[in-house]
């Protein structure tokens, strides 16, 4: 499927492949879904996955929020950067090590949803135009969009398919 440019695109392939997602998880069972990937990862197994989406889409509705709020602030919170956000992705991942496998479920439905809510409650022309809001940097809200939805499932299912292939190797 080809990157959203649409926010009719947006929120059909958002919409698919979180079902994609879902459909995917539920192919396999409580055991599968629990064990520990065969593979060097930051993230161990699905729930760190789902927490990982979750977190990301509270990054995208806090800075939305907060900058329609007239505070105005970078996507990714201090001290990070696009050269230091794994180290963010590394604490997201600690905070949630505790977090039940269903709770992480619940979680990222909601997040989902309001992140879906987000993304219907602008234009096309705010959504896809570069620079729309001073904010965006040299980008566009979309695009932003587009990273904490459809794309990041897309992200999540391959590591999802690789953990599932791994378990009929062994």
């Amino acid at each position: 499927m080809a990157r959203p440019r649409t926010k009719e695109q947006l929120k059909e392939a958002s919409k698919l492949n979180f079902e994609k997602l879902f459909t995917l998880i539920s192919s396999m069972t409580k055991e599968e879904q629990d064990k520990t990937f065969d593979f060097e990862d930051r993230d161990k197994n699905i729930r760190d996955i789902l927490v990982h989406l979750y977190e990301w889409h509270q990054l995208l509705l806090n800075w939305v929020d907060l900058n329609q709020s007239g505070k105005e602030m970078s996507f990714l919170p201090e001290p990070y950067n696009w050269k230091t956000y794994p180290q963010m992705n590394i604490e997201f991942w600690e905070k949630h090590q505790k977090t039940p496998f269903d709770k992480s479920v619940k979680d990222l439905e909601k997040s989902h949803a309001e992140a879906m809510k987000l993304i219907d409650s602008f234009s096309d022309k705010e959504l896809f135009t570069k620079k729309y809001f001073r904010w965006t940097g040299t980008t566009s809200l979309g695009s932003y969009c587009v990273s904490a939805t459809s794309s990041h499932y897309d992200w999540a299912m391959k590591k999802i398919k690789k953990h599932k292939k791994s378990l009929t190797e062994t």
